[in-house]
């Protein structure tokens, strides 16, 4: 893994990317880089508003609706921008990879790295909620953080292979783009999977939301903990640890084949 290696090789040129673009994201703004940790609020925030107060979804059961919607959303939101943002980088830095020979994975990763910062501060908001809003959470919460580092491997293999495929084929932003709003509806952030009124007729569909949709069982393990209190199931488990390698294999072999190819193409 020679790909991810560099990111260790060259920290101090990944650092210098991860603080510009950091810096960059919030350049010109009163409150700064303080909106690192504001922005990641005040979008849980918005979506608790609408999903759970002016739109009331079904209580999956619970009177702890909001807390359940909260779980969810921290590994979605981490997702959808640093997926969006990544696919987009080696475009962006054009000039640079044409001048410049260095590795050019660390672009893309560097991104994944920014949003990062945002993930872990609402994944340490919703921990501390649940320690606060419910009782029986304590002894599992703090599986959180592994499963949350586990995701995060997740998104940078696929940010790093949309991110090689956007450079050569500029299709993939756009394609990606139409796909999220979809995706996010295909995955349990709003609902639980066990709650869906189709599912008993269609257990196919139940089937390729949990197993077919890479995001779903991640997700869920991570509910599990936060919400209701009890240890991932051994299937969501080893399904996101496989997800971790493959996904982490499949974006160092597509960036390996592309790698020649993007300073010409950028």
């Amino acid at each position: 893994m020679s790909v991810y290696a560099d990111v260790v090789r060259y920290r101090e040129l990944f650092g210098s990317l991860f603080r510009r673009d950091l810096r960059a994201k919030y350049r010109g703004s009163f409150v700064g880089l303080a909106w690192s940790l504001l922005h990641p609020l005040v979008l849980m925030a918005v979506y608790l508003l609408v999903f759970s107060v002016l739109w009331r979804v079904a209580e999956v059961g619970s009177d702890d609706y909001w807390l359940f919607l909260l779980c969810g959303l921290p590994p979605w939101v981490f997702f959808a921008t640093a997926v969006q943002a990544s696919s987009r980088s080696l475009l962006e830095n054009a000039n640079l990879i044409r001048k410049v020979r260095f590795p050019r994975q660390l672009i893309p990763l560097s991104v994944v790295g920014t949003n990062l910062v945002s993930f872990a501060v609402m994944l340490a908001v919703v921990v501390a909620l649940s320690l606060v809003a419910l009782d029986d959470t304590g002894a599992t919460v703090w599986l959180a953080f592994p499963l949350g580092a586990l995701f995060a491997c997740i998104v940078a293999g696929v940010a790093l292979a949309l991110a090689s495929l956007n450079a050569l084929y500029r299709d993939v932003e756009h394609l990606l783009q139409a796909l999220l709003l979809p995706w996010f509806f295909l995955t349990p952030v709003l609902y639980s999977l066990d709650q869906l009124p189709g599912v008993d007729d269609h257990p196919e569909l139940e089937f390729l939301l949990h197993w077919v949709n890479f995001l779903t069982p991640p997700i869920e393990a991570l509910r599990a903990v936060l919400f209701f209190g009890e240890a991932p199931s051994a299937g969501d488990a080893l399904y996101t640890a496989v997800a971790a390698a493959v996904s982490l294999a499949v974006g160092a072999l597509v960036f390996s084949r592309s790698d020649d190819r993007i300073a010409v193409e950028v």
